[in-house]
């Protein structure tokens, strides 16, 4: 993540925190930010957790990657698949974990989040525990499908049909599944007060990313998956729920939304007031 993003998105996003912090104590804030894999959205939650502390909040981060499956579940889950991976794909999750944790925070208890290791299994992932968050004071919810929304069997046969895309037979005959496999985020994505985006300028820029990413985790010497491996977990993001379909919608209940270069750096960045101000009035 390039710092240039940071003068333009994150300062805002704390003082949307701050601002829900004050006027709905009770309510505790959930952000959501939704961008592709590699994109930075990891980097960007640690630079605003800094952030927040600055003022005085205190900021809690989970990913939708961590409310994955366990590896037997995952295995049934995505049996078949044309990507032929085990994890990305919606339905590879259990959004109730994050539910359950924000409604239990919310009544005012903890927050206890799952957590998801990558390293683990040669680099294939599997659940790795609990971290308890005694004192958060607002949650950062982060993910690549984060705010997506269904479309029906309808919308989907009807975007195959008037749209260009990349989509091999396989993949098109998926679509459906996966758009159905949605309707269980839905209930997580309702607890999320507000909507960000990261889109990058060019979708060719994402399998880049994520090797990049891929590259560093094998500096500091962790579990790495090969070349062909990363290709498929990035092609699942961008087939299974591509953005020509689903990013639409929520970009028009989006806050705002920063478009990346190849390099990370954000280029523009797009504000939507009515959005801020539904978002601000709960």
């Amino acid at each position: 993540m390039n710092a240039d993003l940071v003068p333009g998105l994150a300062p805002p996003m704390i003082d949307h925190l701050q601002q829900r912090c004050s006027e709905q104590p009770a309510r505790r804030p959930v952000l959501a930010l939704q961008a592709p894999v590699g994109a930075g959205k990891s980097t960007l939650a640690t630079q605003l957790q800094a952030l927040a502390a600055s003022v005085g909040l205190r900021l809690a981060v989970a990913s939708i990657d961590d409310a994955y499956h366990g590896w037997a579940e995952r295995q049934r889950c995505l049996a078949g698949n044309p990507f032929g991976v085990n994890r990305v794909p919606p339905g590879s999750h259990d959004p109730g974990l994050l539910v359950a944790a924000i409604t239990a925070w919310r009544a005012g208890g903890p927050l206890v989040l799952p957590r998801f290791d990558k390293t683990l299994r040669q680099g294939q992932g599997d659940r790795s525990g609990w971290q308890r968050w005694p004192d958060a004071d607002a949650l950062l919810l982060e993910g690549w499908l984060v705010g997506y929304e269904p479309v029906g069997p309808a919308g989907v046969s009807r975007w195959l049909a008037d749209h260009l895309h990349d989509l091999n037979p396989a993949e098109q005959a998926w679509l459906a599944h996966w758009d159905r496999a949605l309707t269980q985020y839905q209930p997580l994505w309702q607890c999320c007060d507000s909507f960000w985006m990261l889109q990058p300028e060019h979708s060719s820029s994402v399998l880049r990313w994520r090797l990049q990413a891929e590259a560093r985790q094998r500096r500091r010497g962790g579990q790495v998956l090969s070349t062909t491996e990363i290709g498929a977990l990035v092609r699942a993001s961008q087939a299974s729920l591509p953005a020509g379909l689903y990013s639409p919608a929520l970009e028009e209940r989006a806050v705002a939304i920063a478009r990346l270069d190849g390099r990370r750096r954000c280029r523009q960045l797009t504000w939507n007031q009515s959005s801020l101000s539904s978002s601000l009035m709960g």
